[in-house]
């Protein structure tokens, strides 16, 4: 590693060319576009090279998004530079197939282009030099200002093979520098290369390819050989491919017909065993962070309208965000080792079979998978399926999924229904109930998927073909910046409508019409307070009577008629509505309205819902039947505008997402009605 990089340094001659006025010297800003092949390790790079200074938005004019990052560098003359990165889209070629990879094309021919970058960073990967070098090639052809960073150079070392960087750049014309992103070497002489003058190289790589005459497939066969001649001498082979011995044995048993199922499934019910296990303690040390709070609100603030909105409208909204960020940063924990690790990509191959059968297609199951966590950027992720009728299938039943923002409500609602007991000793109930949800989930996509294909009509017909990476250990790096990504945003962008929602239910829930509010304390005004106020007490007490006859119990008795068939009652109905904002508001909500009137504050959301006792039946209104049949309603229903938003941007039609909210409204409905029927 050392020999290349001094090798690098010394590397001094190109071929002669137009020199591109960039430098430590002359610039002190500088913007850089990163591109490279899917899994060649670019997305590491960038995280490096920006850390958590990362921001995403689209693309001016386009719904395709756009990540970028800042640094600052410090050139040869020991003064910082500004360099502002860019992370592109992955691709094969410089032939657009897809939304995402036309944008960077365009980005890269378009000298005009808002985004068009000073410096182009090929992230090439040195496994795999073939193919990653036909889109260096295309790219240098361009006539604009190109480093290529040769990654993942511990994986040729470890397979016994060579690459002798400096000749490879006297062959291509432009500056290598050699470097593995996933043990964070060579990257000082990298960033240095960034800044250094860039030499044009005067010749084209594929300038024998360019007759029109030739059809595509002459076209890319010539330049495949023209790379192959290039790689000659360049790359030597000392020993047998061990790592890829090792892939191919593992393949055999992850990928496996039967036993690539049961796998998958034995990692999920792992995975949500342990995000009920691990989050048990920092959920119980959180809730009783707020109850404290909350007291000490109650016992030592002025007594008034400003410490009740404190007390029991944001900290109570607040507590039913922070609450989860426990698990929600195990969700993503997970799902960040099964990517990296190479693991999901496994997954895709193997429910390629299954997704041909309804309809759709494998690179529709990295969206659904995606889903899991978001099914905003899962859909946005649809971009790679070229045939326009399986991809909008795909945005069709991707929200299906249970995605990170139902996972509170399916948390609160089991802890609340299913008793914490082990069966054989091992498997938690409440852990087997929420994987039994997520199935539900990927259930009910593939089998709205199989009625749409008879619906939505189109000849067109497309293939699959997926590149299975390389086994490697999670860069842990990677993992704890996707958490934190994710936890901020669930934080912030959710919490922000949390907060506001609950703000105003705190009002509509403390305040009623006329003097009707005057008249129960008036009832209540002889009666012993602590005994009326006991949330045990149900509708008895004065706050019970007080929240029915708040504009929010008007709202939701109202509504409750509608939802009684579901087993839903007014308080309920409340939830249902203000969380169409995002399935999450739903905890927020329940924590606002049961925290009204609620002038102790001793008790976690859990444990009033827990204590809400029927007054037809004088048992708990929570059963096992009620919290089912309301998981599988947040299950169904379209409730994250979000998602309706982002559906309309990537169809641009109306049509998709109202059908998509009616479809989903009507199955949450009906699946709802039959289980609480069921099980009452």
């Amino acid at each position: 590693m050392g020999d290349q990089d001094n090798k690098n340094q010394n590397l001094s001659s190109f071929m002669d060319g137009e020199k591109h006025p960039l430098g430590s010297v002359q610039k002190s800003s500088l913007k850089v576009a990163l591109i490279g092949n899917p899994n060649c390790g670019k997305s590491t790079l960038f995280n490096i090279l920006t850390g958590l200074n990362q921001s995403t938005a689209n693309f001016p004019g386009a719904t395709v998004d756009k990540k970028t990052g800042s640094a600052k560098i410090l050139n040869t003359s020991g003064k910082n530079v500004s360099v502002d990165f860019l992370d592109l889209p992955g691709a094969y070629s410089l032939d657009p197939k897809s939304p995402d990879e036309k944008i960077a094309v365009e980005l890269l021919h378009d000298r005009n282009h808002p985004d068009h970058p000073g410096l182009t960073l090929f992230v090439a990967d040195a496994s795999n030099l073939k193919r990653s070098l036909y889109l260096a090639a295309q790219i240098i052809d361009l006539k604009i200002p190109v480093v290529i960073a040769l990654n993942m150079m511990d994986v040729i070392e470890k397979r016994g093979m060579e690459i002798d960087d400096r000749l490879l750049s006297q062959k291509m014309g432009v500056r290598i520098v050699p470097i593995s992103a996933r043990q964070k070497w060579g990257i000082d002489l990298l960033k240095q290369a960034i800044l250094s003058p860039v030499e044009i190289p005067p010749n084209k790589i594929f300038s024998k390819t360019d007759n029109a005459n030739e059809n595509h497939a002459q076209r890319t066969i010539e330049r495949y050989r023209i790379i192959t001649g290039i790689i000659s001498g360049c790359l030597k082979v000392r020993m047998k491919k061990d790592e890829e011995v090792f892939s191919s044995r593992t393949d055999k048993i992850v990928t496996h017909k039967i036993w690539g199922y049961l796998i998958f499934l034995a990692v999920l019910l792992l995975i949500f065993e342990s995000i009920f296990f691990l989050s048990t303690f920092p959920m119980q040390w959180i809730e009783s962070l707020f109850l404290f709070f909350s007291q000490w609100g109650m016992d030592n603030l002025p007594k008034g309208e400003a410490s009740d909105l404190l007390v029991n409208g944001v900290l109570a909204g607040l507590s039913g965000v922070v609450v989860f960020i426990p698990q929600i940063a195990l969700l993503f924990f997970f799902i960040a080792i099964l990517e990296d690790s190479g693991y999901m990509a496994r997954v895709s191959f193997i429910m390629d079979k299954i997704m041909c059968k309804f309809g759709l297609n494998g690179r529709s199951v990295i969206p659904l998978l995606s889903g899991v966590a978001c099914a905003v950027p899962a859909i946005m992720s649809t971009r790679t399926i070229s045939n326009w009728k399986e991809r909008l299938i795909t945005i069709m039943v991707t929200p299906l999924m249970s995605c990170s923002a139902r996972l509170p409500v399916y948390t609160l609602l089991i802890a609340l229904v299913v008793p914490a007991e082990r069966q054989f000793g091992f498997f938690n109930m409440q852990g087997v109930v929420l994987m039994v949800m997520y199935l539900i989930g990927f259930l009910a996509a593939i089998g709205s998927a199989l009625v749409m294909q008879y619906i939505i009509k189109s000849k067109e017909r497309s293939f699959f073909i997926m590149e299975l990476p390389p086994y490697r250990s999670p860069r842990w790096g990677n993992v704890g910046l996707m958490i934190i990504d994710r936890v901020k945003v669930f934080l912030f962008d959710a919490g922000k409508i949390i907060i506001a929602i609950s703000v105003i239910l705190w009002f509509l829930a403390s305040h009623g019409p006329g003097d009707s509010f005057a008249e129960i304390e008036k009832k209540y005004s002889g009666i012993d307070s602590l005994a009326t106020l006991s949330i045990g007490k149900g509708r008895g007490g004065e706050a019970s009577e007080k929240l029915e006859a708040s504009y929010a119990g008007i709202l939701g008795k109202t509504i409750e008629p509608a939802i009684k068939p579901l087993g839903f009652d007014w308080k309920v109905g409340i939830a249902l509505v203000t969380s169409f904002a995002a399935r999450e508001v739903f905890v927020g909500t329940m924590a606002t309205i049961y925290s009204a009137g609620d002038d102790f504050n001793t008790l976690s959301i859990r444990e009033k819902m827990s204590g809400e006792i029927d007054p037809v039946t004088g048992k708990s209104k929570y059963t096992f039947a009620v919290g089912f049949s309301l998981m599988l309603f947040y299950a169904f229903a379209m409730q994250c505008m979000s998602t309706l938003a982002i559906v309309f941007r990537e169809t641009r039609k109306l049509k998709w997402p109202v059908i998509q909210f009616i479809y989903m409204g009507v199955l949450a409905y009906l699946a709802s009605f039959i289980v609480y029927n069921i099980f009452k």
